[in-house]
């Protein structure tokens, strides 16, 4: 009886000690699991910053483990994406509007990450650098320019053989960024189109235009089709070896758009919550098309059941893209922040928090 006893307590202590081996097992799987999802960040929006945005996460994945997935969905996507809390950040190159931010399911932060220039880009015969007044771009957006060989094209453009064709507009079909960046410009510059189209990621267009999603469908769009001119990111022109206008800016002065001209824009005070337009800035040597793009998270980090190690890996590698990650702006056609900008930005991330906690220490 004694032995049946003793053999029945060893096997209980034998049975509990497997149970506890598979019960640790099974922990640490989950702890690797949850390990390697916070190494996980998954970002969504902007076109306009894609190909910069996708060389800094490959570059801060180089000398880190943190692996990030970026959607070029556009802005406007971005901005639902985050509103919807299924990506850790949006980005937009258009700042969050009053509008947006009382949608918001909770307070948002965002700060500008480079500067870039939309240009106007064309299809013509031989490919003509055309120079092109905001007068003649509003024309040409509202239709009221139709022709190619317009008088008003011309006077700019003398010694240039303009071709007697149909002038055919290529936009956004998405929710974009640079539709705003280009909307705010038309609205600052004309104010037919201010009162009867305005500003936005989205618009009416005039009838007749041809729409493309993202800057690589416009940008698509204008190779294919002879006569066509649309708003495109100059890394997406210069990539593509498009032809795109000279404009001329606020202060009269003929532009080219460029790194250079873009960053001069930049220049002056950044408000603390980092919204501003430098569109139709009256800099002399300014190309009057240019904008920061900006990243977008949630101020209070603790939601949706993530972890301290989650958020912390995202700032800092949010912090890394305004200081070191500035490196990869310029090679890819992009202008890096100027100091007010990057001091705009520390404070922002340092202003965010886990638990009510700054997650930078």
């Amino acid at each position: 009886m004694k032995n049946s006893i003793f053999k029945n307590v060893a096997l209980a202590g034998i049975l509990a000690i497997g149970l506890t081996s598979c019960g640790s097992g099974g922990n640490s799987a989950d702890q690797n699991a949850n390990a390697d999802a916070d190494k996980q960040i998954l970002g969504a929006g902007s076109t306009f910053g894609f190909p910069i945005y996708s060389k800094m996460f490959s570059d801060y994945g180089k000398t880190s483990s943190i692996q990030t997935n970026y959607q070029s969905i556009g802005s406007g996507g971005g901005i639902k994406q985050l509103m919807n809390k299924t990506v850790d950040f949006g980005a937009s190159d258009a700042f969050l509007s009053d509008d947006d931010n009382s949608k918001c399911p909770a307070p948002v932060v965002e700060f500008p990450t480079c500067l870039g220039a939309v240009v106007l880009s064309y299809n013509l015969p031989g490919n003509p650098e055309l120079k092109l007044t905001p007068e003649v771009i509003a024309g040409i957006f509202m239709k009221t320019i139709t022709k190619w060989n317009d008088p008003k094209i011309a006077a700019e453009n003398s010694g240039v053989s303009l071709p007697d064709m149909d002038i055919t507009v290529a936009h956004r079909s998405d929710g974009s960024g640079t539709t705003y960046i280009f909307t705010d410009y038309l609205s600052k510059i004309s104010d037919d189109w201010k009162s009867k189209i305005g500003t936005g990621k989205s618009v009416n267009w005039p009838d007749g235009e041809l729409g493309g999603k993202g800057n690589e469908g416009v940008s698509g769009m204008i190779k294919q089709s002879p006569g066509t001119i649309g708003y495109i990111e100059l890394t997406y022109a210069l990539q593509n070896n498009m032809v795109f206008a000279t404009v001329k800016n606020a202060s009269g002065n003929y532009i080219k758009p460029s790194i250079q001209s873009a960053s001069l824009c930049a220049n002056g005070d950044i408000p603390a919550d980092t919204r501003i337009s430098i569109v139709n800035a009256n800099v002399p040597d300014g190309y009057p098309i240019s904008s920061f793009t900006w990243i977008m998270i949630y101020k209070e980090q603790n939601y949706n059941n993530r972890s301290k190690d989650k958020a912390t890996n995202l700032v800092k590698e949010l912090w890394w893209m305004i200081h070191d990650g500035q490196a990869d702006a310029t090679p890819l056609n992009y202008a890096p922040l100027p100091p007010k900008a990057v001091a705009a930005a520390e404070a922002v991330l340092k202003s965010v928090t886990y638990g009510g906690q700054p997650v930078l220490q």
